[in-house]
């Protein structure tokens, strides 16, 4: 978003690398359906519709050098969802992943959330260089424990590098829809899960129970007029979360007011332009994606042709727009019936606070 404001002259768009197949012959299960760098940007994940996850780390020589010149290499790949079936429901239920987020880095180890419709797994990556040997077991060579001089002390020898994944919680049995958001708080003790009509929030050591922060189930399913489409909690306060609905509305709200926040605290609404109404309108407003800036002022938000930035203490229009599909819409029809119009786009900030301080400067001049 920042180099939107600024000079041609002083942006440099380069390509780096393509992972993944790049040919026509691609299966269904090899098709990524999740992306996302974790807080220093060194690793990548990557997940797919066969419920995989691919790890990529950026090569250290190249830690120095531009980022358009970082190199990344296959650091890890596990397995992280199967197939599921409900027998209560008579559904299957998909091993596609829908979202990663990683965890701050708090030890040598990293930590990273990932769901599919239903489940959402705490997953370990963990590094080990260095193996035991020489450690006393009772039918091996030193079984006789009747005298110290009969015991050897164990030693930490050099191996090559290996990458470990293990899961270390399973978050289920939460969700009757399926969950389009997670997001870690910034207590890195809670996160949230959203699926078309419910929040919960979770903390990351209980695995039995959640808490239902947000629900906009009507008594009657025939008055539902809209649905949850994306959520996240703001990057420094640990009560703040917002979510996005089909209407392409967004709603604010403050866990210290009420435990269950179906009032929000503040709503973001651009007024509609009523001579451009058509029959797409509604679905290409939708809120595919919602995102705080670092600093938790701003938000950018992305639907179907636009990427919005909002001021969270201006909710009537967006501070700047950015069309991005505006050359789609002549052809939302033929979008409409290959079921195109549905597909659902990200957004992000860069990861370094140089958005805040470029946007506050726009304003400023303004």
């Amino acid at each position: 978003m920042a180099e939107a404001g600024e000079k041609s002259s002083e942006m440099e768009w380069c390509f780096s690398q393509v992972k993944g197949a790049i040919d026509d012959e691609v299966a269904e299960a090899d098709l990524i359906s999740a992306v996302e760098f974790n807080y220093t940007g060194e690793l990548l994940a990557t997940g797919d519709k066969g419920g995989r996850i691919v790890i990529f780390q950026q090569n250290p020589e190249n830690k120095s050098q531009p980022q358009c010149h970082a190199e990344y290499n296959v650091y890890s790949t596990f397995q992280s969802h199967e197939p599921e079936f409900d027998y209560l429901k008579s559904l299957e239920i998909e091993e596609k992943i829908n979202k990663i987020r990683w965890l701050p880095k708090k030890n040598a180890a990293h930590f990273l959330l990932s769901t599919n419709d239903k489940t959402i797994k705490l997953w370990k990556i963990s590094e080990r260089n260095k193996r035991p040997e020489g450690y006393n077991l009772r039918n091996g060579p030193y079984k006789d424990f009747t005298s110290i001089a009969s015991l050897q002390v164990p030693v930490f020898k050099p191996m090559d590098l290996m990458v470990e994944a293990s899961p270390r919680r399973v978050f289920a049995n939460a969700h009757k829809y399926h969950i389009n958001s997670i997001s870690v708080n910034s207590d890195n003790e809670t996160y949230l899960s959203a699926d078309d009509l419910r929040i919960n929030l979770w903390h990351l050591e209980i695995t039995g129970q959640s808490f239902n922060i947000v629900d906009i189930k009507p008594a009657n399913m025939e008055d539902l007029t809209e649905v949850i489409t994306a959520a996240e909690f703001h990057p420094n306060q640990c009560h703040t979360l917002v979510y996005g609905s089909s209407k392409g509305i967004i709603r604010l709200c403050d866990m210290r007011a009420a435990a269950l926040c179906d009032k929000h605290a503040k709503i973001f609404e651009e007024p509609e332009d009523r001579n451009s109404r058509s029959f797409f309108s509604e679905i290409i407003s939708s809120i595919s994606d919602v995102k705080f800036s670092h600093s938790g002022r701003y938000m950018m938000t992305r639907d179907y042709l636009s990427v919005k930035i909002w001021d969270i203490n201006m909710g009537t229009r967006p501070i700047e727009t950015f069309q991005v599909n505006e050359y789609l819409r002549s052809n939302l029809c033929s979008l409409y019936d290959n079921d195109c119009i549905f597909d659902k786009f990200e957004c992000c900030w860069s990861g370094n606070d140089r958005d805040d301080r470029l946007l506050q400067q726009l304003l400023q001049d303004v």
